[in-house]
Order: C-alpha cells, then structure tokens, then sequence
C-alpha cells in the first residue's frame, strides 16, 4: 500500500492512518456484518464516537484522510489496485466504536500497530470521517493541493534563495551545498501541506539525466516497487511492500529488459530492507526486513524462488515510520537494522512508543539480540549501506518537519558507532528543537554533525555506492541515492535521484548534486517518485519509482 510521503510523514500525530487502514490488506476480507470486527469485544462495539456525525469532526478527519491516505485510498475511499475500497457498503454494519477498539489495540499478527498512546481524539476523528464516507453523507476529499492550485504556486512562487532549491530549478549536473550557516531560525516560515497527487505518466515524460547518460524502462505494471538489491550472482531483488512480495529479475536482453522475472517469495508484511548472508559470492540466507520482524529464508545462488520456510530472527516495533533497511558488516559479523521513529518530535522520556526507535540497530547475524548501534537518527529505514572502500556504515535520513520550509534539512551520513544523531531534542549538531527547549543538554554537544545535508523535506531513502566502471571515472566510489519527494515544502523538492560525489577518498565533503530528475510535471503535477536503487551486473543504475510503478535504468553512453 502506498502513502504519500511515508517515509518523511512528520507531525506529531504519526501515520496511524495509514497502518489504520493496512488492516483492510492485511486483514484479509473485512468481518461480516453477524461478527465483530476484527473479533471487538462486545463493550467496544457498545461504545458510542463521542464526535459521531460531527462536522467539525468530520473535517478533522477529512484533513487527516488527506495527508496520510489519499495515494492509496483515493479521494472518495474507493481504493486503488490491491487496496480494498472502503465505501460501497464495505463497512457496512460495523460499529464505530469497534474501529476505535482496533486502532487503539492493534493486531500484531495482522501488521496492525496498539495507537493507545496517541489522543484519543485524532483516533476518534479518523473514526468519524471514514464513517461518514462509507455512509455517503461526507464528500470524498481533494487533495490539500489540487492540481490548479499546485500549478499557480509552481509558476508564481518566488525562486528560492540558494543553496535551497526547488523541483523547478532541479537539473542533472548542478551541485549543491547546504552548510550549517545557512539554516534558518525555527519557523521562519510556515510549514506547508503539499503532497503528490499522482498523475499517469504523460507519453512524452520521461526521467532526466546528465549528459552522456540513457535513460531506459527497464520494468514496468509494477505494484508498490520500493527497495532494490543486486544479490552476488547479478539477479536484482525488489521488494513490493504493499503486497507482501519478494520479486527477483534475472539477466537482460539487449534492449534492457529482464530476461526473467519471478515471484521469490510472498505473504510477506510489508517487506523492504534485503541483504544476502554471508557477504561474498556464496550466500547461504537472505534476510528481509519486514515491518514487524527480522525473518530470512534459505538461499543459493540462482534460486528464483525460496528453497524453505522463513525463521523469525527479531521483532519490531510497528507503526510510524515503517519500513526497516538491513545490511551486513563486510566480515559478515554485524547485522544493521535501521528503524525509524513512530512520529514527527514526541520525546521518548514521555512517550512510550518511542522507545526502541529512532535507532540503528545491531546484532550477531546467527544470534539475533539487538543492541543500539546508533541513536537519535530519526529515520534511516529508507536506506543504510556499506562503503566498500572504508567499511564504513553509511544512512539516508528523514528529518523532522513542521519547523519551517528549510528546517530541518534530511541528510546522507556515516554513522560512528555509539553516535547520537539529535533526534528528538536537537538537530543538525547543537540546534535544540523548540518544542523541547530546555530538555537534554548534556546532549548537545553529543550531537553530530552530518556529513551532507539534503534538502528538507525531500524524503531520502535507498543508498549505493557505485564500484563498477561503466560510468565516467570520476563516479567511481560516489554515493547515488533515491530522494522520495516533499509532502510539506510549499513549492516541491525531491523527486529525484542525487549524486554525493566522495573524490575516491570514501569521504564526504558536503555537496552534492542533481543526477535523474524530470519526475515532476512544469505545473508541479507528479508522476513518478523514485525509492530504490542499486548497480546491475552490466554497470547501469537502477531506480525503482513507486509512482509509476516502474524500474528506470541510466546506462553511460559516453560524450
């Protein structure tokens, strides 16, 4: 299932929404109407919504629909490919206190997170406007920005002050730089709700690179592509998240196509990170980081489909922020998982569902105990990686929002182990976060500092280091890395795949620069966001877009 701008979604009431509606997925068909929902008890069904039939309830809802829902569900709740509709007498018969009882008690066998420490509130109101959708008496929300209004602000927006930028000044070659000088106060502006509708892609749209570079369709009719992983024999694994799969390409023909695809495994929830144990050319395990666990299967070389059964190595913690990159240290002896915080800023002292998040994890690939690798990195799940040079462990993160339309920055680092990284307290070094002043100053001057510093609110995920030499020499070694795209920026940023050059030193020093844009329409409309990426066997970059459902490939083909 696909929502927009999960991986950077950032105000202080988490995404409950969308794992709310994940248990139509996961949960299979929804109850019949002679049996509780989800087997509520019967008190919960006997609870009355206190804000039933409210407009003012009703709009809160709507507004929350909105922002969390809308890619998936469509504007009026009808669904969209494998996600169920919510209206057409889905609910029917369902009492609104047994949805609340759910979201608040959660199904951890279903991928359903407990949202009891959230307000009961912003629960309620969730309740109230799905309610009165699937019984017609509440309008099908427009997106928070409608087409028109996306591209009135796109074409009368002011151009933004360097080194901050927007998709209408993105171009394949310009670098960037954005320096701890250049951040501005806390709320210098107001924060934006600007999320992506997605459009199909018009026939004559396609993704930009630099000079010298091809852009091919290397797959398409794709659902929900989202992390990818080049296994050592050279067969690309994808991970369709929304659908619980595994899948796997092999070869490519010569006009840069797979020549086999195959389903390796499925039945999955919400699957993302991949990584092949032990690293070298002879892997026995596969290891998937699903949302709610660690699990690997048995693997060789050329298998297209799991040999055997998953075992269940670890649990995670579910809801927010939900997908979990995992990688291996170069002597196979560490496994890192990354899990992202379950909100924008609620401080862990206070909220017990922030305990355990927000972290880097680690533990002995066999023996799976997992420790704190690294801590205050507020979302790393979209991507961690290995430099092959200095063995290095390396992140894409999601920073916080609401601070403005340059605060904070998202950002692409090394990670030192022990390392705290600011979340929730501080940011980008030693700046505290206003809605925690006073709170945690012994950490300020704990807080590292990161090596580059992204464009706020652009939501980076996937991560590679580029080792083959297909490319021109001076990529060798160089970071490329997937930028989702903003939710909350005025006028839109991301949408695009970066380059972080590191001068065959394995070493950042702060810029970097655009490389595949074009994902985004002149009016601001968008049609593709890119998610994972990975080198193939023949050097070409690989990009997976789970908006239009495809996989892009960027070949060299010289000056």
């Amino acid at each position: 299932m696909r929502f927009r701008g999960l991986s950077s979604i950032s105000v202080t009431f988490p995404v409950f929404v969308a794992a709310f509606f994940f248990m139509f997925v996961v949960g299979g068909t929804i109850h019949a109407v002679d049996k509780n929902f989800h087997d509520a008890p019967d008190s919960a069904k006997a609870t009355n919504n206190p804000y039933a039939g409210q407009p003012d309830a009703i709009d809160a809802g709507k507004t929350l629909y909105a922002r969390n829902c809308l890619a998936c569900h469509g504007k009026a709740g009808q669904g969209t490919g494998n996600v169920p509709s919510l209206v057409d007498g889905k609910l029917k018969g369902v009492a609104q206190g047994e949805i609340f009882w759910f979201i608040t008690k959660g199904d951890k066998d279903s991928g359903m997170p407990s949202w009891e420490f959230l307000p009961k509130q912003k629960r309620w109101q969730v309740v109230t406007y799905v309610a009165a959708l699937a019984a017609g008496k509440a309008e099908g929300v427009a997106h928070p920005a409608s087409a028109a209004e996306v591209s009135g602000a796109a074409l009368k927006a002011p151009a933004p002050r360097a080194p901050f930028t927007d998709f209408r000044y993105e171009s394949p070659g310009t670098t960037r730089k954005i320096t701890v000088n250049d951040l501005p106060e806390p709320y210098a502006t107001e924060s934006a709700e600007n999320g992506a509708e997605l459009v199909a892609r018009p026939e004559n749209a396609w993704p930009v690179a630099p000079a010298g570079f091809k852009v091919e369709l290397y797959a398409a009719g794709l659902e929900n592509p989202r992390l990818l992983r080049t296994a050592p024999n050279g067969d690309i694994f994808l991970a369709e998240s929304s659908v619980g799969r595994i899948r796997v390409f092999r070869g490519m023909t010569s006009d840069g196509k797979p020549e086999q695809s195959s389903i390796f495994a499925e039945g999955l929830k919400r699957p993302y990170g991949i990584a092949f144990y032990p690293p070298g050319p002879e892997p026995q395990w596969i290891y998937i980081g699903n949302t709610n666990e660690l699990i690997r299967f048995p693997y060789h070389d050329g298998d297209l489909k799991a040999s055997g059964p998953s075992q269940h190595l670890a649990d995670f913690p579910t809801g927010g922020h939900w997908t979990r990159a995992v990688e291996f240290s170069q002597d196979g002896k560490k496994l890192f998982v990354a899990v992202g915080s379950g909100s924008n800023v609620d401080d862990p002292d206070t909220h017990p569902g922030e305990k355990g998040r927000a972290d880097i994890l680690t533990c002995d690939p066999a023996n799976c105990t997992m420790s704190v690798y690294a801590y205050g990195i507020r979302n790393a799940g979209g991507g961690i990686a290995v430099n092959p040079q200095t063995g290095e462990l390396w992140c894409s993160v999601n920073e916080r929002d609401a601070l403005g339309d340059n605060l904070v920055p998202d950002y692409i680092t090394h990670v030192q182990e022990g390392g705290f990284y600011g979340w929730p307290w501080w940011y980008i070094g030693g700046h505290q976060d206003p809605r925690h002043a006073g709170k945690h100053p012994e950490l300020k001057d704990k807080a590292i500092m990161p090596d580059v510093l992204l464009q706020p609110h652009n939501a980076s995920l996937e991560l590679t280091f580029y080792e083959a030499d297909k490319f021109p020499a001076e990529y060798r070694g160089d970071i490329f890395a997937s930028e989702h795209g903003s939710w909350n920026k005025a006028v839109r940023v991301g949408y695009e795949v970066i380059r972080v050059p590191l001068h065959q030193t394995g070493h950042a020093t702060g810029e970097y620069q655009d490389f595949l844009t074009g994902f985004v329409l002149p009016d601001g409309q968008v049609w593709g966001r890119p998610v994972g990426i990975t080198v193939a066997p023949d050097g070409s970059l690989l990009v997976s877009d789970d908006g239009s459902n495809s996989i892009w490939r960027v070949s060299y083909m010289g000056k």
